[in-house]
């Protein structure tokens, strides 16, 4: 339901999620309960969030020029949410730059041997790629309108779960396209438009023609 927080929905899915992984978030699902709770859940469960804007936060220790070790203060209130929680969590703090512009990211992979810097910012920047992707295909399916075109609430969930319905079946057959590439490239480096347009030709059974559409490196589609 609408009236449901997201922070409570999060919260659901501590207990499934898989130990040994790392779950990126939104920078507005931060939150030092949660984070911890996630944390402390299983065994090498890990997040990855960006930095918020006005995060207050204690270096001490450098890892690198862009690789921090830092401590994340509580408050009283979130320890009364989550009584797990303790005073201080201790937290990596990582500044990257993607394509010219420079993000700071937080994660609990505070390990520097284990978990490189540069693998992190790697990470990061493949979370970027879907970010645009799935920005790419709202606008495209929307006509970069800022309303859905449902007025009714039924309607209004079944727009929305057309979206998502399709937004995962063109993501899997962008997975699926990459074999014809022959592993030259990632399903996050595909153009999600130009996908969409190969696709719909392939199922209409018109030719594709939209040029230099898939993946966005390429200049033609005969390289497929």
């Amino acid at each position: 339901d609408y009236k449901v927080s997201e922070m409570i929905i999060a919260e659901k899915l501590i207990e499934t999620t898989p130990d040994y992984s790392v779950t990126m978030f939104d920078k507005g699902f931060y939150s030092l309960g949660l984070l911890n709770e996630w944390h402390q859940t299983g065994t090498e469960r890990h997040w990855l969030i960006p930095l918020k804007k006005n995060t207050q936060y204690e270096v001490i220790q450098s890892l690198g020029r862009n690789d921090k070790l830092v401590i994340l203060r509580s408050n009283p209130r979130s320890r009364k949410l989550w009584p797990a929680l303790p005073e201080t969590v201790k937290a990596r703090l990582i500044r990257c730059k993607i394509k010219g512009k420079t993000y700071e990211v937080l994660t609990s992979m505070v390990d520097a041997m284990r978990y490189p810097a540069i693998d992190i910012k790697e990470l990061y920047g493949h979370r970027w790629e879907i970010e645009l992707g799935y920005r790419e295909q709202k606008q495209y399916m929307l006509g970069n309108r800022l309303t859905l075109r449902s007025r009714l609430p039924e309607l209004v969930k079944q727009e929305l779960w057309g979206i998502l319905l399709t937004y995962n079946l063109i993501r899997y057959q962008m997975v699926e396209l990459c074999f014809s590439l022959k592993g030259n490239y990632l399903p996050y480096q595909l153009s999600f438009n130009g996908s969409l347009a190969r696709i719909t030709s392939l199922l209409v059974g018109l030719p594709y023609s939209t040029p230099g559409a898939i993946p966005r490196q390429l200049k033609s589609f005969q390289q497929l």
